[in-house]
């Protein structure tokens, strides 16, 4: 059967060869008839129907990353540009990596999606985002996205087991399994603003923002001119020893409800509200900035400006955004 009429699984096991021969293909995956066993006991996703690898053009690579104790040291989160931290069930936190600049060798430990990830990621122009699974009433949602999800049934040869932990807490990706080549910074499509620092400001030695169950502390470093963050009392490192230590905090307050999904135990899974306006802290070059925040739409990227309506610069480097429940 010819590839473009064969079934997106069939199509994709040809997915390696047609990655070697042809430089037009931005996503290419493999596929295996056993996809594994999928996280959190959720359902596996299928690629939105009438999409292919090679519809995403320049997109940036979003990985939804475990957070749990143990999932800890994480591989690759200080090659992201960019991390979102969200509140999760019980109280917990759930990250998300967006890769730009630069494809790490591998990411993890890959868990599963939420259906704030949705609304996140419509910023951007059809992302790639590489999860383990989502919850079942969830899966037709992001179906319909415009995004380009791939799972491990959907691309077995870009996902790892690794041997040293115990499932779920040990599934890791290869990003250039599913992009060529890093789509360079202009992919970030946010609406952040890099630059000079505002006027004003305060002096800010550390931060921590707090969950039910989870914290992130962040401490200035005059050294390294970078923020350290630590993650429930302990300094986070990479499985490689690296201090994960971004440029620029954003620590944004947003509305948090309750969604209509649930975990297998019952929790409620928690929708944090990224479209809309409110109040933020930025910090920077060892100060914090007290800013509003806009985003007018899901397709809009986030503004960040002072009370006199001025745009706030952020450092040049990696960026974190803590979602914290407005008070």
């Amino acid at each position: 059967m010819p590839a473009t009429k064969a079934p997106a699984r069939v199509a994709a096991k040809v997915a390696a060869a047609l990655l070697a021969a042809t430089t037009a293909l931005a996503l290419a995956a493999g596929c295996t008839t056993s996809p594994g066993p999928p996280d959190d006991r959720r359902g596996t996703s299928r690629r939105p129907s009438g999409t292919s690898p090679s519809a995403a053009v320049g997109p940036v690579l979003a990985v939804k990353i475990d957070n749990a104790d143990a999932a800890r040291p994480q591989t690759g989160l200080d090659a992201a540009d960019l991390v979102y931290a969200e509140q999760v069930e019980g109280g917990l936190s759930r990250l998300m990596a967006v890769y730009a600049s630069r494809l790490p060798e591998a990411v993890g430990p890959v868990r599963s999606a939420r259906e704030s990830d949705l609304d996140l990621l419509r910023q951007f122009e059809r992302p790639v985002l590489a999860f383990s699974g989502a919850q079942n009433k969830l899966l037709p949602l992001i179906d319909r996205a415009p995004l380009d999800a791939v799972t491990p049934g959907d691309a077995s040869g870009a996902y790892y087991r690794g041997p040293d932990r115990a499932a779920p807490h040990n599934l890791y990706l290869h990003p250039d399994r599913l992009l060529r080549s890093a789509p360079g910074a202009a992919a970030l499509t946010t609406g952040f603003h890099y630059g000079a620092a505002p006027p004003g400001g305060r002096a800010q030695a550390a931060r921590t923002v707090r969950y039910p169950a989870a914290r992130f502390t962040f401490t200035w470093s005059e050294s390294r001119a970078r923020w350290l963050l630590s993650m429930d009392g302990t300094p986070t490192v990479t499985a490689d020893g690296q201090r994960v230590a971004p440029a620029t905090v954003v620590v944004q307050h947003v509305k948090v409800r309750a969604s209509a999904y649930h975990d297998v135990l019952g929790n409620n899974t928690p929708y944090t509200e990224t479209v809309g306006s409110g109040k933020a802290e930025v910090l920077r070059d060892g100060r914090v900035y007290d800013v509003n925040w806009k985003r007018a739409t899901a397709e809009d990227g986030t503004d960040f400006t002072t009370d006199d309506g001025r745009q706030v610069g952020f450092a040049e480097g990696p960026v974190w955004v803590v979602f914290a429940e407005a008070p």
